[in-house]
């Protein structure tokens, strides 16, 4: 009987274990897509304690703990830090067979050295020794991610941001590469006139450009675009249901923005024609400033009014959706090909049932001018587990080239989620283990499998990113 988390935890076979002792293990981090706060690494400031670093926006434990029948009191509620801990720690045994009871071990037993099984029963003595650490050098941001030798990472930022935390990073001298990522959602999302609204007075504010009609918007969108790039953002984000690729006409586009800025809401084909506009526009400014884009899709956000009102966004409610996406998908990316504005692109997909229609819809807009130009991306949020991972990498590999797969991500908001790395170079190098083992790859490519893996772990996005 093998020990959980050993030192062969995941790794099957002997080839496995080689394959990642010698090199997944020793690859720095590239983790270029996150939700950290810039802020958080450029104040560079002690955590009060383990909830606070654990617990404070981790919205994938609040689920868990909702589920498991704890109260929102100790999930998003007042209760004493350490009361939350310990309903984490009641919740976890209940966890097995989902990641998080992996990833919480993980944390504990790589960043803080506890090699304990969390429970209620040892909840008090956890917390308080993690919580004693969190007040040392040695666990303050900047010195964490130095420890767990990530080289750079690349935030989610909206348009209107002034970047103040990215210029103080780049400026401090940090070695860590922190690189602000284009989010434009919300200077799409038409369908509250009200909200969208206020938020072109931010970006009114931000560009200091007046937005009274589309052109006005594009413009602003266009002077911003050009801001990030002046502080070093190369890369762009957008989190859509599905892709858009509507017909319209722009006296079409500019009447809908007319609409909506009078307080309006627009229709649902008007908002779709809006969204497949503005996506179009937002590409080409990408594919113009030699950009990565990046495309996070089919989920169902917000589906609990009742949380939703009480916490907002990202609180726990969101689920895997199943709209309709291949025909806008092809039509939206043919556009940009055949007119000469397919920037490098990655495509994350949360409904395993789209698997492989997403490497074969994104494959078909390779050009041969960059290895890997159209990127099926990493397993995500509700796939980020051991079973979803490997069906991403199996099918990738399949329908695609998994040598060129520019590998890992966070998605995360906290600190403490690099081990979820490890994580996947484990699963990466058992699979691929196990096929040399089974004569499904020959043994005496070893060293081209090594350098292999090596690049999926780091050098594949270090050279696709630029970084």
């Amino acid at each position: 009987m093998k020990t959980f988390l050993d030192a062969d935890f995941l790794l099957q076979t002997d080839t496995a274990r080689e394959l990642y002792r010698r090199h997944a293990a020793k690859m720095p981090i590239i983790d270029y897509h996150c939700h950290l706060d810039p802020k958080l690494i450029a104040q560079n400031q002690p955590f009060a304690d383990m909830t606070e670093v654990w617990l404070g926006s981790d919205h994938y434990k609040w689920r868990a703990m909702r589920a498991g029948g704890v109260p929102e009191e100790y999930i998003t509620g007042n209760k004493p830090p350490y009361e939350k801990f310990e309903k984490w720690a009641e919740t976890l045994p209940y966890t097995m067979r989902n990641p998080l009871y992996h990833w919480t071990h993980l944390e504990l037993n790589r960043i803080f050295g506890i090699r304990e099984i969390l429970k209620s029963t040892n909840a008090r003595s956890v917390y308080d020794a993690c919580t004693a650490k969190l007040q040392t050098p040695e666990f303050l941001p900047q010195a964490l991610m130095k420890r767990l030798r990530v080289e750079a990472v690349g935030t989610t930022d909206d348009p209107a941001d002034p970047l103040v935390y990215h210029r103080e990073i780049r400026e401090s001298g940090f070695p860590v590469k922190v690189v602000p990522t284009w989010r434009p959602d919300r200077a799409m999302a038409i369908e509250n006139p009200q909200a969208y609204n206020d938020y072109i007075l931010r970006l009114e504010e931000a560009s200091g450009l007046p937005i009274l009609t589309y052109t006005d918007l594009l413009d602003a969108l266009q002077r911003r675009h050009d801001f990030f790039a002046a502080e070093g953002s190369n890369l762009s984000d957008h989190g859509l249901t599905t892709f858009y690729a509507e017909p319209y006409t722009d006296a079409g586009i500019q009447s809908v923005f007319l609409k909506v800025r009078g307080g309006k809401a627009p229709s649902a084909e008007e908002a779709n024609k809006f969204r497949s506009a503005m996506l179009y526009e937002l590409a080409v400014m990408d594919s113009k400033a030699g950009w990565v884009q990046q495309f996070h899709v089919g989920v169902i956000r917000n589906n609990s009014t009742r949380i939703f009102n009480r916490f907002g966004p990202d609180a726990g409610c969101d689920s895997i959706g199943d709209a309709a996406i291949a025909v806008a998908m092809n039509r939206f990316f043919d556009r940009l090909d055949r007119e000469g504005h397919l920037a490098k692109t990655i495509v994350y997909n949360l409904n395993p049932g789209d698997n492989e229609l997403m490497v074969t819809n994104l494959y078909n807009f390779n050009d041969g001018s960059v290895p890997g130009k159209m990127q099926y991306g990493a397993a995500w949020w509700f796939l980020d587990q051991l079973t979803g991972i490997e069906n991403q990498l199996n099918t990738l590999s399949a329908m695609g080239l998994l040598s060129r797969f520019v590998g890992m991500l966070t998605d995360s908001r906290s600190l403490l989620s690099y081990p979820r790395h490890e994580y996947f170079r484990r699963i990466l190098c058992n699979l691929i283990g196990n096929d040399i083992e089974k004569g499904l790859l020959p043994a005496s490519e070893i060293t081209f499998v090594g350098r292999m893996v090596e690049d999926i772990c780091y050098y594949n996005a270090k050279r696709y990113f630029n970084w």
